[in-house]
């Protein structure tokens, strides 16, 4: 018996020693190393891991944000009487799919616009989602939805039923729609690749690359008059988004070794992120039209950019052709929170 386990441990250590078995114990010590980081058994917080990462929530802002705000003060200010807005659907119109499936922008514009009106102070009646409201309206017209309870009676008893009353929901003066129409990739690229070493490999030899790219996005709105159905303004912005992508390696053979190394580097802007900040200038130029605000310059005693044109179909909504913001639309750097001074103080 002794010397059959003998011969069972030489045989062992034999095997062990061949290369294929090595790596078969490496990757084995790997695995039960990495399984002492996860356990298949709940702890005792009733979780089987703690997710990684610590970043805070943070304000999802792009540099239109502070125009939008400004403007909410400037209407405050002035004791502006803001129009009601509904947004409608601001759809994806480009029909880029992802390889899996998914959709290449965002479904959420509708949602953007809504923020955006929201820091610009502009008063807000649903109409995008109105299902919850209309069930509502359902019960209530049924008598099966009461607002207070009984008085005196035993609790959850139903007070007298809700009523609906004519005129009891708020119209809108204008309503928002449009929608996301262009997404083009790579409208420019460019890169660079370095390879040198010497003839034979044992020398070394080693690598480098880059590359830039470029996209954009463009959005189309308009803004309808809800009583007479006529589109008092027109908005067609687009952004470009810039990627890139570095990276480096080196390979060489030491004897009967090899040692290969490379290292990367890169960053795509974010796409919807693009879109929010398209959404943010467009509601800046539509809500300043209906404050009547002269551009930046509401920010400020005066106005550092001259005019450069007018973008879209520009209806003024109001009397205020001597005073909107008509002719300042087209400069790329108008309302931008990093670009324009006018921006950075208050009215």
């Amino acid at each position: 018996m002794a010397a059959n386990r003998r011969t069972a441990h030489r045989t062992l250590v034999l095997a062990m020693s061949r290369p294929s078995f090595r790596v078969a114990a490496l990757l084995s010590a790997v695995s039960v190393g990495l399984t002492g980081c996860l356990s298949p058994v709940a702890g005792p917080s009733g979780l089987y891991a703690h997710p990684i990462g610590d970043a805070p929530v943070t304000a999802n802002g792009t540099p239109y944000s502070a125009a939008l705000v400004c403007l909410a003060s400037y209407a405050q200010h002035y004791g502006v009487h803001a129009p009601r807005i509904a947004v409608g659907r601001i759809a994806d119109y480009t029909g880029k799919a992802e390889d899996n499936g998914g959709r290449e922008i965002t479904q959420g514009a509708s949602l953007m616009a809504i923020s955006a009106l929201a820091k610009a102070g502009v008063p807000l009646v649903e109409r995008y989602d109105t299902s919850v409201s209309e069930m509502e309206l359902k019960y209530a017209n049924n008598k099966l939805i009461s607002d207070q309870p009984q008085a005196g009676g035993p609790a959850g008893a139903a007070g007298p039923y809700r009523k609906i009353l004519a005129g009891q929901i708020p119209g809108s003066d204008f309503y928002l729609v449009g929608g996301v129409t262009e997404l083009n990739y790579n409208i420019r690229s460019t890169g660079l690749d370095i390879a040198g070493g010497k003839q034979t490999a044992t020398k070394g030899s080693g690598e480098a690359t880059g590359q830039l790219y470029v996209m954009n996005v463009a959005l189309d709105l308009r803004l309808v008059e809800t009583k007479t159905q006529e589109v008092v303004d027109v908005q067609s912005y687009q952004k470009q988004i810039i990627g890139r992508q570095i990276g480096a390696g080196f390979f060489k053979f030491f004897g009967t070794n090899v040692i290969d190394i490379s290292a990367g580097e890169g960053g795509l802007e974010p796409v919807q992120l693009a879109v929010r900040s398209v959404i943010e200038r467009a509601m800046v130029e539509m809500v300043a039209n209906l404050y009547g605000a002269p551009g930046p310059s509401a920010c400020m005693g005066t106005d550092p950019l001259g005019a450069t044109g007018v973008s879209g179909g520009f209806t003024p909504a109001y009397d205020n052709l001597d005073r909107n913001n008509g002719q300042t639309r087209d400069d790329p750097s108008r309302w931008n929170a990093g670009r324009d001074p006018a921006v950075r103080g208050r009215y």
